[in-house]
């Protein structure tokens, strides 16, 4: 009997993942498909959803809400900020650093350089982007507790070490 998806199960997919423009954001490969201990927040909500109760063989098409892949964008994520605080780096749109803010560390990315100011969006660059997902599910087996102690799949598709 096959093993279903469900909590710190060795889950491994093969995926496709495009934007409502149907535009492809990213995908797996043949050999490299995405391995991962279910439950254990590596997936969107809206993604883990779906393949919860699913098995080896397996294929699903799912159009994820933003609310539940990124979240929705929150202008008081975007920021400016004196220019100086990055020193003498170059800061280019685009770039992204770890900044320190009340709620911890978080990411951000450069959005606007002025000679005076820097303004960073602290949004998930997918946030606010309904996401639509293909996936075949490759393998589910009991994650080892060594996997699990590690947080990761090992192996194929997993991390070697």
């Amino acid at each position: 009997m096959s093993q279903t998806i469900s909590q710190d199960k060795a889950v491994t997919i093969h995926y496709v993942v495009k934007n409502s423009d149907g535009v492809t954001l990213d995908q797996s490969s043949e050999e490299r498909p995405l391995a991962f201990i279910f439950g254990r927040g590596m997936l969107i909500p809206g993604l883990e959803n779906v393949l919860t109760g699913k098995a080896a063989g397996d294929e699903l098409s799912a159009e994820i809400p933003a609310a539940d892949a990124y979240g929705e964008r929150h202008d008081g994520l975007i920021q400016t900020v004196p220019r100086n605080l990055f020193g003498e780096q170059e800061v280019n749109p685009g770039m992204q650093f770890r900044a320190t803010t009340d709620n911890g560390e978080q990411s951000v990315m450069v959005i606007e350089v002025t000679d005076e100011t820097v303004t960073v969006d602290g949004n998930h660059p997918l946030a606010g982007v309904d996401l639509s997902f293909d996936v075949t599910v490759v393998d589910v087996r009991d994650a080892t507790e060594e996997e699990l102690a590690h947080g990761h799949v090992h192996g194929p598709g997993g991390v070697d070490h």
